[in-house]
């Protein structure tokens, strides 16, 4: 069984509702011809207006879209979450999201899921979420590293052409040995890992990409992942 993790770098529904390009992506990789998708939005508090955003966005594509939230009344978690396909996390405060997920075990689902074949995705916060840790925007003042779920190996930035202070947070998270190398994603960009050993970076917005970055001397390397544009 393949596993798939498709981490976007920014963009999608959140800001785009409507134009479903890496949504579409998303649903194909599932295989199946009406899949069903869970949208998680805990790290924006379960805003209203995200949902949507997403609802208005998968209803016209060719899947049966649900959403889960934790700050109403939550359902039976087991359930929803093994009978989906894909789930698609939303942006937002990673650090909180992810308490709360363990807090509710929600966590351990998601890698069952995972492992079952369910394509995991999600933006910024929910790209942030699989790897081992992410740079996240979690506090008011710098940018932090901090442990994350650890399906897939490494650390990942999001966000990394659209936010001043993501170049310059990796370099020094380099310089200062935090970690060894990084994957990030441009805005309109995902990473998609399969298998957790193969690398696609998907460009749904102008010429963007996705890199894994590492220094070589002083100087930052960013070495791009090959690419496939799906916007028309």
């Amino acid at each position: 069984m393949d596993k798939h993790v498709i981490a976007i770098g920014g963009g999608g529904f959140g800001r785009n509702p409507g134009d479903g390009y890496i949504e579409q992506y998303i649903l194909d990789q599932t295989g199946k011809k009406e899949p069903n998708i869970c949208f998680i939005p805990t790290a924006t508090g379960d805003n209203d207006a995200y949902k949507v955003n997403y609802y208005s966005t998968f209803s016209k594509l060719s899947c049966n879209p649900v959403h889960l939230d934790f700050f109403h009344r939550t359902p039976d978690l087991e359930k929803l979450i093994l009978e989906q396909d894909a789930i698609f996390v939303g942006g937002g405060n990673t650090k909180s999201m992810l308490a709360v997920w363990r807090d509710w075990g929600l966590d351990k689902l998601l890698k069952i899921a995972y492992d079952k074949g369910a394509v995991m995705s999600g933006v910024s916060a929910g790209a942030n979420c699989w790897f081992e840790s992410a740079v996240v925007d979690s506090w008011a003042e710098d940018l932090k590293v901090i442990d994350c779920l650890g399906f897939l190996k490494g650390n990942y930035c999001p966000h990394y052409d659209e936010e001043p202070q993501r170049r310059p947070s990796v370099k020094k998270f380099l310089e200062e040995g935090t970690f060894d190398s990084c994957y990030a994603s441009e805005g309109n960009a995902a990473l998609h890992i399969k298998n957790n050993n193969d690398f696609i970076s998907v460009d749904f917005g102008d010429d963007k990409n996705s890199y894994k970055v590492s220094l070589t001397g002083n100087l930052v390397n960013e070495e791009p992942f090959t690419k496939v544009s799906i916007r028309p």
